[in-house]
């Protein structure tokens, strides 16, 4: 099967050439943004933790990377395919984006890399001049393909398009993303379910170490840093190994994984609380796939800084908004005369200029602006909630703020029946 195999590769022997400059030499025509800061390299990319709070484990703290500085906590938009769904990159500059998320396997398979190469790279092929953070591909590998068998080196698959037989591990993961040129690359690792049995969670504890030892040889874009992942589940002990085995190997910070894949949120808190204390409190701390506004006040209080959630634009599609109070559908008809903002006292672009009424006869009939305009307000309100957690934890304030934040959200009936509240 191995001669039938097509390597998510790119071809070997082509010299990267990051689409930066260096400091002070004139921005190529793609990355010439009038709304964009000038582009710079950082030849010692780093995190600085600024202040910790006195209530929780929060942390006020600051990444540099090749394509900025990111300030902690952050919230990263998902761009999988190479787009923040319906939204464009003045709208993510404007509401205060800092770094968005690409996708190994996705682009991999569609562009392809030799059209992505050929642009330069990743920031060159989508106009992107901030940071990108690029997921190893391991999660779609797990759960998109139709077929699959793990090797000592990787997985072999089929693909989520047609079906054609693929090949993914630790050195086609990093060799793909060396040539994205991404600002953070992350390890290849194996996410099973979260119920999976005893047995299967051990052996994807025991692969992910052997696969992250594997991509750490690997070379680099210039630059770019590469985070480890922890996986375990909700087991104490597969959670201390795996976090123990991958800070040993001194990745530049650390994700914890196996989590946003279908557990209640109980057993999400819990896997993170099992996962943190090991995290190296000088290393960037990155909880993969999460979560709802009240979940990301929740785990940067338990010590996490970075996080990645697809919530904001998918919600938005079916008609859903979120605020500061939880989330409402918007097409329903209480609103239907309602003349006031998505959410009162929101400074977004849908909320100064269009009313709920609006809105909502847009998505009743289809019109693409409708979904556009809750796509901005959700992807703003979110970035809003991190701005407004760096804010208070610079202040000494957090905790204030987290018990009031909490006090005034209120869950959907799914994470409520999870906490066996409803």
């Amino acid at each position: 099967m191995a001669s039938n195999l097509t390597w998510l590769t790119p071809p070997t022997g082509f010299l990267f050439a990051p689409p930066v400059p260096l400091c002070g030499h004139p921005l190529p025509p793609q990355l010439s943004f009038p709304w964009a800061r000038p582009l710079w390299l950082n030849p010692r990319p780093m995190f600085e933790l600024l202040k910790t709070d006195t209530s929780s484990k929060a942390r006020l703290g600051r990444l540099t990377t090749p394509h900025g500085v990111i300030d902690t906590p952050v919230f990263m938009p998902v761009g999988t395919q190479g787009s923040v769904k319906a939204l464009d990159p003045r709208e993510l500059v404007e509401m205060g984006t800092k770094i968005i998320l690409g996708n190994t396997y996705h682009l991999s398979i569609r562009p392809g890399m030799d059209i992505i190469r050929a642009a330069g790279g990743l920031h060159g092929f989508i106009n992107w001049p901030l940071p990108i953070l690029t997921d190893s591909g391991g999660f779609q590998v797990f759960s998109l393909a139709k077929i699959r068998k793990v090797r000592e080196h990787g997985v072999e698959f089929r693909s989520h398009l047609d079906g054609s037989p693929l090949f993914l591990g630790p050195k086609e993961a990093m060799e793909i993303q060396r040539h994205l040129g991404s600002d953070i690359a992350m390890i290849f690792d194996e996410c099973p379910p979260h119920d999976a049995p005893a047995k299967e969670q051990k052996l994807a504890v025991e692969r992910t170490i052997r696969w992250a030892k594997e991509c750490r040889e690997q070379p680099r874009a210039p630059g770019q840093q590469v985070f480890g992942i922890v996986q375990g589940g909700s087991n104490p002990e597969l959670r201390e190994q795996c976090a123990k085995a991958i800070t040993a190997l001194d990745f530049d910070g650390y994700a914890i994984g196996g989590v946003s894949v279908g557990e209640p949120e109980p057993e999400m808190m819990k896997a993170v609380e099992l996962a943190e204390p090991f995290l190296p409190a000088h290393k960037a701390r990155y909880a993969m796939g999460l979560g709802t506004p009240a979940q990301l006040v929740e785990l940067v209080a338990r010590g996490v800084d970075m996080f990645d959630c697809v919530l904001p634009t998918r919600v938005a599609r079916n008609g859903t908004a979120f605020t500061r109070k939880g989330t409402y559908a918007i097409k329903g008809g209480a609103v239907k005369a309602d003349f006031g903002p998505i959410e009162e006292g929101c400074g977004c672009f849908a909320c100064k200029n269009f009313s709920r009424a609006y809105v909502r006869h847009l998505l009743n009939v289809n019109e693409i602006l409708g979904l556009r305009l809750v796509s901005i307000h959700n992807s703003h309100m979110f970035l809003d909630v991190m701005a407004d957690m760096r804010k208070h934890l610079a202040a000494g304030t957090f905790g204030e703020f987290r018990r009031e934040f909490i006090a005034g959200y209120v869950p959907t009936r799914k994470v409520l029946a999870s906490r066996g509240r409803e």
